[in-house]
């Protein structure tokens, strides 16, 4: 790999063939209304090399929206849930999949113009972005499974002391969905469809990068759902959320970012007690080797966990621990993996490709300087290197708890790799941190593997035994501890964070049993029912 300023690295701007997106109107009650305000500016992560200057490019535009928009999304989304009683939330659930369905149907139609958005706003390699566009179609096909199954599991009664109950699971009402920029699809869809098919209206904010692909889903979204049921967002989220939040009509708070974000929108809500939160936050994974680790496996998954689009994933491996008596052999192999990345553009299925946000640059400049005035020391040949937004992936060693990189959450391509001579040191930091998403455990020693597991598992919401740390598949459960996250997701986890168990009962007595038996087989209630979806 060679950067050393070499901006032959980016496209010339005349072969350049790049998507253009510029939306002026927005989704509000069902239709697009026109747009006629202020736009923001959407560029490229990837900078053009036009005769050896780097510019900027143009991708296109969305609305610069504010307040009286935002309130109109959110009354459009009252009127739509109407207090339970709209047409969406009392739908029954076959007809809800219909509509799901439908979706699927348009977004199919829409992959290759959303894998060269994600590839040219956010910088990802286009074999990750074809994979987030089918690890999503494919979680939304599981769903509407999950949802089916669980729904049968519901279309029974139960009769215990006199009374007749069916037990079913209803909705919570208005959601705000705010996604992330690092998976703007997927992370998005994977909390904004199981809010859907469960009956809830939906608000939803485009994320700051990744948001082009949006508008096109936007159509797709219009096509597929009633009037209102979901409504597109616009605008500086300080000026808009929390003016929204304010209001009391948010139901469910949805949300990838910060603690820090989460905390002071949570707080902005009159009825804290109303709101529901389903929160994926900060995380400072820690990979923690031992000395009897395999060290090409560990090399080889340390270097994937670490780096994967950049470091760019909250279920990264943030920090690594090793044993003293493997480190030096340990760092001279992952520094050597590191440099033997291949670094350039999206569509050559780089491993290392450009950053969409170029303050983070300067940020990972910034922790690794502060490492290097503490005594650490870039220890791979292209590390600390960067060309307009590429960054080269940097390890930084010997790591202590004076140095930032040690606490914060770097996001971004910086390995900081810390010695340990007692396993009771990495156990302290994670009892330390603030976070506690994962953990990745590297060893052949069954049982100091087994004694780690019995701890870390009242630490953190997943251990990792030989491998890096991840979120799928998606059937596992995505959650995490501290200020790591609020609520679960998985395929079927999310239908139930969703949703709340609901209950229609009655004293068991002619009279009730007739109503009960005229309602079902008139098929007048869409919650009291025996129907079987297959």
């Amino acid at each position: 790999m060679t950067f050393n300023d070499n901006i032959e690295l980016f496209p010339k701007k005349e072969y350049l063939n790049h998507p253009l997106v510029e939306q002026e109107e927005y989704l509000v009650n069902g239709v697009f209304k026109p747009w006629k305000g202020d736009s923001k500016k959407v560029f490229a992560a990837i900078k053009a090399n036009n005769n050896g200057v780097m510019e900027d490019i143009y991708l296109g535009k969305i609305p610069n929206a504010g307040l009286p928009e935002a309130m109109e999304c959110l009354d459009a989304a009252d009127q739509a849930y109407n207090n339970g009683f709209g047409y969406w939330p009392t739908l029954s659930v076959e007809d809800r999949i219909r509509h799901v369905e439908t979706f699927i149907r348009e977004m199919l139609g829409l992959r290759e113009q959303i894998v060269q958005l994600l590839m040219w706003e956010i910088g990802k390699n286009r074999s990750d972005s074809e994979k987030e566009f089918d690890r999503t179609v494919a979680y939304i096909y599981d769903t509407i499974g999950a949802l089916k199954e669980l729904d049968r599991k519901s279309s029974t009664f139960t009769i215990e002391g006199g009374i007749i109950g069916q037990i079913r699971r209803s909705p919570l009402g208005i959601t705000l969905c705010i996604g992330p920029y690092n998976y703007p699809l997927n992370e998005t869809y994977t909390l904004l469809i199981p809010a859907l098919i469960m009956g809830n209206v939906v608000l939803f904010k485009p994320p700051k990068y990744g948001c082009l692909l949006h508008y096109a889903l936007s159509k797709a979204l219009q096509k597929s759902f009633p009037k209102g049921v979901i409504n597109y967002i616009y605008g500086k989220g300080a000026d808009v959320i929390e003016p929204m939040m304010n209001t009391g009509k948010i139901n469910v708070l949805t949300l990838i970012a910060s603690s820090k974000v989460a905390d002071q929108l949570k707080k902005s809500h009159p009825k804290v007690n109303r709101l529901r939160s389903i929160l994926g936050l900060d995380a400072k994974n820690p990979g923690i080797i031992l000395k009897d680790a395999d060290l090409d496996l560990t090399v080889d998954e340390c270097v994937a966990g670490s780096l994967s689009f950049n470091g760019q994933r909250c279920t990264a491996l943030k920090i690594l621990f090793v044993h003293e008596d493997i480190a030096e052999k340990f760092i001279r192999k992952f520094a050597k993996k590191v440099d033997e990345l291949k670094v350039g553009m999206p569509w050559d299925n780089a491993f290392i490709t450009p950053l969409p946000d170029e303050s983070k640059i300067h940020y990972m400049n910034e922790l690794v300087k502060d490492a290097e005035e503490h005594g650490a020391k870039i220890v791979n040949k292209s590390g600390g290197n960067s060309v307009g937004t590429l960054y080269a992936p940097t390890v930084v060693f010997p790591v202590n708890s004076e140095m930032k990189i040690y606490h914060v959450e770097q996001f971004g391509p910086v390995v900081p790799i810390v010695t340990f001579k007692n396993l009771q040191e990495p156990i302290d930091y994670m009892i330390g941190s603030d976070y506690g998403q994962q953990v990745s455990i590297f060893s052949t020693n069954s049982l100091e593997i087994a004694h780690m597991i019995d701890g870390f598992v009242n630490l953190v919401s997943r251990v990792n035994i030989n491998t890096q740390s991840q979120r799928g598949p998606d059937v596992f459960p995505f959650t995490g501890r501290k200020d790591s996250a609020e609520g679960t997701l998985s395929v079927y986890d999310a239908l139930r964070s969703f949703s709340i168990r609901t209950m229609v009962a009655t004293r068991e007595n002619d009279i009730n049993k007739k109503i009960f038996n005229e309602i079902i087989e008139e098929n007048e209630s869409s919650f009291l029912s025996t129907k079987f979806l297959f």
